[in-house]
């Protein structure tokens, strides 16, 4: 009976050393309690600034929401692509070297795409674009892929793609 009291009489008093309330740790501040800024291996960063968070970014932006009669996913793709963001207040903006892209979060009929899109319909891109923005689209969006990239346009250039997501 004394060595469960005298063990929990212990636990209680260092317990009450610290506020039940503050959730805080202390994390991890790299060796010698130096802060990591900059990363060992080439290529990679040790952090990225809120500048450059592209989904972060886009997860502030109102998703726009659009109804249509279309049923087949390409079209009801391409009505996303025409309702997807073409300013800051509804996209991202990327800035390319040669031309300006924007990203957005388009709701059509109840599923969510992810569109890039160029800042009009005359203005068109290289489908690579959309290839590398289907495959990297978790990155530019922080939700998966849930299905393919679609593209408004020829078979060599685009206005804009969009790829259905999995936000949840």
């Amino acid at each position: 009976m004394k060595k469960i009291l005298l063990s929990t009489a212990t636990i209680l008093a260092l317990a009450a050393c610290e506020d039940p309330y503050n959730r805080q740790g202390v994390g991890f501040t790299g060796i010698d309690g130096e802060p990591r800024s900059i990363s060992d291996v080439k290529g990679a960063a040790g952090f990225l600034p809120d500048a450059t968070n592209i989904p972060a970014e886009l997860a502030e932006l109102p998703t726009i929401s659009v109804t249509t009669d279309e049923v087949e996913t390409d079209k009801v793709s391409r009505v996303a692509i025409d309702n997807g963001g073409r300013s800051d207040t509804n996209s991202v903006l990327l800035s390319g070297s040669d031309m300006n892209l924007f990203l957005s979060t388009v709701n059509v009929n109840g599923t969510t795409y992810g569109v890039l899109r160029t800042a009009n319909n005359s203005t068109r891109i290289s489908n690579e674009v959309g290839a590398a923005f289907g495959r990297n689209a978790e990155q530019f969006t922080g939700c998966l892929p849930a299905g393919d990239v679609y593209g408004k346009g020829s078979s060599d250039r685009s206005s804009g793609f969009a790829v259905p997501l999995n936000c949840s």
